[in-house]
């Protein structure tokens, strides 16, 4: 295996139009925050590169709908998304964003670069203009049907509904999203990069050199590269993002996909000098962290960017993550589905690790994966503090009543202590295995069996019983307990970096290096701290009403679906005169036997008490409507409905979701007024 001197980490940079939510945690940057911290705390050389992408329809869409500008809507979700993170502890060495100034330089030279090597090819094609907003149209900008799924809502590029990558001259009935007219096809001019002409390099260089890459990005490149590859614009018609800095492109902006990857060389521009050396040289590691949408862009065309600019490394490995669904349904920024994590922050102070340590654990590693609010419950009550908070209690709880928070002297030891000390450094290299070919979900699960060797430790001696009769032997089983304890802090810290720090203030001690995971790390006679509980049980009432917010959402959504019923013919001033609507007051109710619907309803109109059978049983009570006005048609011909004779009819406000409401005077009124 090679052997690599520095390892460059990036993270997808997550649009800069809408906070970041679970599914950005966990595709992206709690795996990519967990390996970074393992690195570093084994003393290597490593940064996490990270950044805001600022340019791109997304933008421009937001801040269209917002009446503001671009650059107002990422100085605002810029701020939201960079604060997010620093909260998580994602612990990136720079945050950037692609609206800087060292970026547009960087971006333009890049693009400078390729452009005087002939790399590019220009040609002038058919694309989609709408000549009422007097402008070409991204493919963000046009929707319509998708031609594989029937999904009215695909955009010019992709159908989220089925996940097709799409051309916009695919959709059936495309329409603009800016004016909602049907654009024309219109020429223009666009840099193209011909991914064909690296084809067979890109197919040795994934195919064959990198078989070891997670089947699901693997597969994924193959797919591409069997189906050929064609040439790709780097170039776009809109006024927002970074200039074509070439002849001729006036008016034109680098294609978000050509201009996004490069913030991750911009980014590790500003943060230091010797960036060159994590980008150029060959004893440098580079890997990827993004979800499963961004595995072509990052394995496929900006590795034939960097090959075509010829100086640059390519990526070691691309461990992109699959989709991570809420509560059964994909989490979606547009329909407010999704769980945000400034909100999160907000409503679970200081529970920034349950949701690292479930995300990681319910992480969509090989497969889509859904997080629903009653495994969140369930995986902190059971085992963060069942399982982790438990030992953790228990051993410090002992050792206060027992020797007033002093560590006591080990003694002699006995195989079952042998056996379990020899089981510590077991579970490190187990860790260490499962992070360093990204398999962060086993790896969190051998730190847990660190904890769950300890709980088996301590029932098994039972020291609380031993006391009684052999206080020597107690002093050893509480500090091989303490041993565990303080292996913990480092075993966990990659993934629960918040908890591993409470948990060393309650030990009173310093960080524990890496390579010193082992037997004995806590000395004899040490005083620790007095301790509270790690972890606390969240409650059913704290998930329902998490559940109860999410459906709110739902029906939101719902009603936004519901189309209002069209306006019917028109009708001249004479027919509207002939009806006669007055206010009456209900006098009684009763429902019609053998029906769901009917209500019996007697109701004096101000001219006589009259019988009026309506349809509205399944949404008033007969004995909640006694004295409520209502409005009365009387002069409607009368009808028999079940052998009953109905006089006229009472007029209802129906919803979206076919809910009735009385249409009712603001006042008390006279029974016989005219509505007019």
């Amino acid at each position: 295996m090679k052997k690599f001197n520095r390892t460059l980490v990036t993270t997808a940079l997550p649009y800069a139009n809408g906070p970041v939510h679970i599914g950005h945690l966990a595709g992206v940057y709690v795996p990519a925050d967990i390996y970074t911290r393992y690195l570093r705390m084994k003393g290597e050389d490593v940064l996490l590169i990270g950044g805001s992408d600022e340019h791109g329809v997304p933008i421009t869409i937001k801040a269209q709908k917002e009446g503001i500008t671009p650059q107002d809507v990422v100085d605002k979700y810029h701020n939201i998304i960079k604060d997010s993170f620093e909260k998580f502890g994602i612990t990136f060495d720079v945050y950037s964003r692609t609206s800087s100034k060292i970026h547009h330089e960087t971006a333009s030279e890049f693009f400078k670069t390729l452009n005087d090597k002939g790399e590019f090819i220009v040609k002038t094609n058919e694309q989609y203009y709408d000549s009422k907003a007097n402008q070409f149209l991204a493919d963000r900008y046009i929707t319509g049907t998708c031609p594989h799924c029937n999904n009215d809502g695909a955009y010019g590029d992709q159908c989220e509904s089925c996940g097709t990558s799409l051309n916009a001259t695919d959709l059936i009935n495309p329409t603009s999203a800016i004016t909602g007219n049907k654009p024309e096809l219109k020429e223009t001019k666009h840099w193209y990069l011909p991914l064909d002409k690296y084809e067979d390099q890109l197919k040795k260089w994934i195919l064959e050199d990198h078989k070891e890459w997670k089947p699901n990005v693997y597969g994924q490149c193959k797919s591409w590269l069997d189906t050929g590859l064609h040439p790709r614009a780097v170039t776009r018609d809109l006024s927002w993002g970074v200039p074509v800095p070439a002849e001729g492109a006036e008016g034109k902006v680098l294609y978000v996909w050509f201009d996004a990857p490069i913030g991750y060389i911009s980014a590790t521009k500003e943060l230091t000098p010797d960036w060159e050396k994590y980008w150029k040289a060959d004893d440098s590691k580079m890997v990827h962290f993004i979800g499963k949408d961004n595995i072509v862009f990052h394995c496929i065309i900006f590795p034939a960017m960097l090959k075509a600019e010829g100086s640059y490394i390519l990526p070691e490995n691309v461990p992109a993550n699959e989709f991570l669904n809420l509560e059964g349904d994909k989490i979606s920024t547009s329909r407010n589905w999704a769980v945000w994590l400034h909100e999160y922050l907000e409503e679970f102070p200081d529970k920034q690790d349950v949701l690292r340590y479930v995300l990681t654990a319910n992480a969509p590693e090989t497969k889509d994966n859904d997080f629903t609010w009653k495994d969140f419950q369930a995986r902190n009550n059971n085992e963060l503090v069942a399982i982790l908070g438990n030992f953790v209690n228990r051993t410090l709880v002992l050792t206060h009543k027992y020797y007033t928070g002093i560590i006591p002297t080990q003694g002699e030891l006995t195989d079952f202590d042998k056996e379990t000390l020899a089981q510590i450094p077991v579970f490190k290299e187990n860790v260490e295995k499962n992070l360093e070919t990204y398999h962060f979900r086993e790896a969190l699960k051998e730190a847990m069996n660190l904890a769950r060797l300890g709980n088996k430790y301590l029932a098994d001696t039972e020291p609380w019983k031993l006391i009684k009769t052999d206080e020597a032997r107690v002093k050893t089983i509480m500090n091989i307990s303490l041993q565990i304890t303080a292996n913990l802090t480092t075993l966990i810290e990659p993934f629960l970096p918040f908890t591993a720090n409470k948990l060393r203030k309650f030990l009173n001690i310093e960080p524990i290096a890496w390579e010193k995971i082992g037997a004995k790390v806590i000395a004899d006679g040490h005083q620790i701290n007095q301790a509270s509980l790690l972890f606390e049980k969240i409650e059913d009432e704290t998930i329902q009403a998490q559940v109860d917010k999410l459906l709110a959402t739902k029906a939101a959504n719902d009603a936004e679906k519901k189309i209002v019923a069209p306006v019917k013919e028109n009708i001249n001033f004479d027919d509207f005169m002939k009806l006669d609507v007055r206010v009456g007051t209900i006098t009684a109710a009763e429902k019609v036997a053998k029906t769901k619907k009917l209500l019996k309803l007697t109701v004096d109109t101000g001219i006589d008490q009259r019988t009026i059978v309506s349809g509205i049983a399944e949404h008033y009570k007969p004995e909640e409507i006694i004295g409520k006005q209502v409005s009365v048609l009387v002069n409607l011909e009368p009808k028999q409905l079940k052998g009953i004779e109905s006089q006229g009819m009472i007029l209802m406000a129906e919803d979206a979701d076919g809910k009735l409401s009385f249409v009712s005077p603001d006042q008390a009124i006279k029974p016989g007024s005219e509505i007019r």
